[in-house]
């Protein structure tokens, strides 16, 4: 009930926080408006989402969102949103939340698709790197450069591999085969030089964070793609799990069929009535790798593999198909997350503070920086740097749009800015006037970010729906959710008074034998009816070598996936019955009627129950606590609209 009751009231909440006061009022709370434009957003919103017929009714939807503006009003009036654990939770969201949108998804786009056509294929390259630090002078910097220069020359007339074993030491000097790569496996700059060479060039030098690199472009080819596979599996907390698999195997030796088998014994309950299979995947998507070696190494569509055990069982694999990289649009979401953490993503970062420098007043209130630069002194090269004991720490500097800086706030970045590597060799006026070019770009950005919410209603929308989310999650985990495990003594009162409602349904404890071959279970019919033990039978209809029969022993309802469907209950050795594309007869040792569950056995829906007639007594109690007046006449509005 929890987990429902949370997806009901996160769907709900979609306010936007500017709300017009002019539109129409559908209902109000203790004087409180609550807008028709806000219902209509929420019930069209949520339409397509609930699976309850009765919540697509718009009278019933109404019940349901008055409902929840009471416990929202409750929420606030009891100070759930003052909480610091609230507070905490709203701003690490807000802060996550707000990466979407400040972007410009114009390069986001570009380096997203660019990305798609890197992944998609793979390239086998050499290189050769001299390492150099990244403030090293123009003068050291050049002189690498003009080696890797000639080093190209080398490589393009006597070859790599003559070269690399001449020039590589594992300190400076790095002459490197790197195999196959894709795209995201390298950092940005390399990868862009790697994948616009051409296949048997060498680059001319460049640079990364690690020094000046050439590359020798060996080849290109395609990624693999996916996977479609089927598998059976047999839990590991099963004591006879590999020996119950190894069985399995010997029948898709001897001939049968895989899906029939995975749908009688394939203990993943979510592919095996799907014959085992499982939807596409490509590498790094599972959990097992175990199980993902496994797909990638079959190479022929039909064929198996042997039984083979991951974390999470012993299983048997099937190769349907080979598929291709995944379509471009099924992969976006995935590589522009992935674009935004890569090193491409200054690019973007770039090109947001070019547009915000456009969007932005800037008011340089001092744009002469001479006197900052006439401060510094040799101290800031060794980072011990401090500001003059006459410093003018409030005097006006700079303002972006209506937030204002003072002499202060860009002398503490100046301070923050010597431990720079990059600032070491610098004249003072030139690491003045970096150093104000990023403070404008860094604060720009955190102006956007502060005020997000009241230049983008969308992101406000979303905020909103978390905000109020958050806030009910902690009101019902309060006043509902925690009481059946505070209360132990009112819930056996509420068992007591509707123990009717928890049984088991009638039962049988039997004994299931299942084969592809009507014979052999025929043959097995005939065996139990005698009287001879499973055991025995076992010894008889199987081999070392063959495995005709497999049987499951338990207690079963008429749901069980070893039953077929209509089997009557009954003592005694059944006819023999068609059953997932095989045959199978049952032999009932016993038949258990339909019994009450103990407290103990009916716990999680006692515990359920007992939340929703709690819920249901509270808003009774929120009504009487709180006025909620309703405008007929505006909802007749919206119901026309809703309805049409």
């Amino acid at each position: 009930m929890k987990f429902f009751s949370t997806l009901f009231f996160l769907a709900f909440t979609l306010s936007f926080q500017a709300q017009d006061q002019n539109k129409d009022v559908l209902f109000t709370v203790d004087q409180e408006p609550i807008y028709a434009s806000e219902f209509i957003r929420v019930f069209n919103k949520n339409l397509d989402l609930v699976k309850d017929e009765s919540q697509k009714d718009v009278d019933a939807y109404l019940e349901l969102f008055v409902n929840y503006k009471l416990k929202l009003k409750e929420a606030k009036t009891l100070g759930f949103d003052t909480m610091p654990k609230y507070k905490r939770e709203l701003s690490n969201y807000k802060n996550q939340l707000a990466k979407n949108y400040l972007t410009d998804t114009k390069v986001t786009d570009a380096l997203v698709e660019e990305a798609y056509q890197r992944i998609s294929n793979e390239i086998n390259a050499s290189h050769i790197l001299i390492r150099v630090e990244e403030d090293a002078s123009p003068k050291d910097t050049l002189a690498v450069y003009n080696e890797l220069l000639s080093l190209r020359d080398r490589v393009l007339t006597e070859g790599y591999k003559a070269v690399q074993k001449e020039v590589h030491d594992g300190k400076t000097v790095y002459a490197e085969d790197l195999g196959y790569f894709s795209g995201f496996k390298m950092v940005y700059a390399f990868e862009n030089v790697a994948f616009n060479t051409e296949i048997g060039a060498v680059s001319l030098p460049f640079r990364t964070q690690f020094g000046f690199h050439i590359i020798n472009v060996l080849d290109k080819r395609e990624s693999r793609g996916q996977r479609e596979i089927a598998h059976i599996m047999i839990n590991l907390e099963k004591e006879d799990a590999e020996s119950r698999i190894q069985d399995i195997y010997k029948k898709l030796q001897q001939g049968e069929d895989f899906a029939s088998l995975a749908k009688q014994f394939s203990e993943d309950k979510s592919t095996s009535i799907k014959g085992g299979k499982l939807a596409p995947f490509s590498s790094g998507e599972l959990r097992s790798q175990e199980f993902e070696d496994q797909a990638f190494t079959i190479e022929t569509e039909g064929t198996y593999t042997e039984p083979f055990k991951s974390d999470f069982g012993w299983h048997i694999m099937k190769l349907i198909k080979k598929i291709e990289t995944a379509p471009f649009e099924d992969m976006k979401s995935t590589l522009e997350a992935k674009v935004k953490r890569d090193s491409r993503s200054k690019l973007i970062s770039t090109s947001r503070i070019n547009k915000l420098k456009q969007r932005y007043a800037i008011s340089n209130v001092d744009t002469d920086l001479a006197y900052f630069t006439s401060i510094l002194n040799t101290e800031y090269y060794t980072s011990k740097w401090r500001v003059p004991a006459d410093f003018q720490t409030e005097n006006a500097f700079v303002k972006i749009e209506n937030k204002p800086f003072t002499y202060n706030d860009f002398a503490n970045f100046l301070m923050k800015s010597q431990r720079s590597r990059s600032t070491k060799q610098l004249p003072f006026r030139d690491i003045v006037a970096n150093a104000y070019n990023t403070f404008l770009d860094e604060n720009m950005l955190v102006y956007q970010e502060e005020n997000l919410e009241f230049e983008n209603e969308d992101f406000a929308n979303i905020l909103g729906e978390y905000r109020d989310g958050l806030l009910l999650f902690d009101l019902m985990e309060n006043k509902i959710w925690k009481a059946a495990a505070k209360d132990s003594v009112a819930v056996q009162e509420f068992y007591a008074a509707n123990k009717e409602n928890y049984f088991f349904n009638e039962r049988v404890d039997a004994v299931v034998a299942s084969s592809a071959k009507k014979k052999d279970i025929s043959k097995v019919s005939k065996l139990l009816k005698k009287g001879n033990s499973i055991a025995e039978i076992k010894n008889t209809v199987n081999t070392k070598d063959e495995v005709n029969v497999i049987f499951t022993s338990g207690l079963m309802d008429a749901a069980h996936q070893a039953l077929p469907e209509g089997l009557s209950f009954k003592k005694g050795v059944s006819k023999v019955l068609s059953h997932n594309d095989s045959y199978v007869v049952v032999k009932v040792n016993e038949v258990l009627p339909k019994a009450f569950k103990t407290l103990e056995e009916a716990k999680g829906k006692v515990s359920s129950d007992f939340q929703d007639a709690k819920e249901k007594n509270w808003l009774t109690i929120l009504k009487n606590k709180y006025s909620v007046s309703i405008n007929q006449q505006v909802f007749a509005t919206v119901k026309s609209k809703l309805n049409k």
